[in-house]
């Protein structure tokens, strides 16, 4: 008798784990963004300052901030799109959601917020 209700236990997980299906995300965020700019020193000296989001279909993500080529900042992110607008929050981290829209500019398709300022331009 343990025997037949061990079987039926496997069988019962078994067929609960195949029922459950993660939904597929084709959003057209995913993918990788980025912005760069320049930074003069004190000294006359300029630095190349590059800010990087990838965006995955498990909406999350990471972030990265790069001065010259070396990682200052990396953290993970959370990302909601509601009605077009898309919410990017930092959870961990000092740094405010980022509230954007995906509109197609000269530069290519970026990321801007509500006053047009860029966040990001798809790579």
């Amino acid at each position: 008798m343990k025997k037949l209700f061990s079987f039926i236990a496997i069988i019962g997980i078994i067929l609960a784990s195949n029922c459950s299906r993660i939904p597929e995300n084709n959003d057209a965020v995913i993918g990788i963004w980025a912005n760069t700019s320049s930074l003069t020193n004190s000294e006359s000296s300029k630095s190349s300052i590059r800010f990087e989001w990838i965006f995955n279909d498990a909406y999350l993500g990471r972030y990265h901030v790069l001065e010259d080529g070396n990682i200052v900042v990396e953290t993970d992110f959370k990302w909601t799109q509601e009605d077009g607008i898309y919410t990017i929050s930092y959870p961990g981290m000092d740094k405010a959601d980022d509230l954007v829209s995906m509109e197609e500019s000269e530069e290519g398709t970026v990321l801007q917020d509500a006053k047009g300022t860029i966040l990001a331009i798809r790579e």
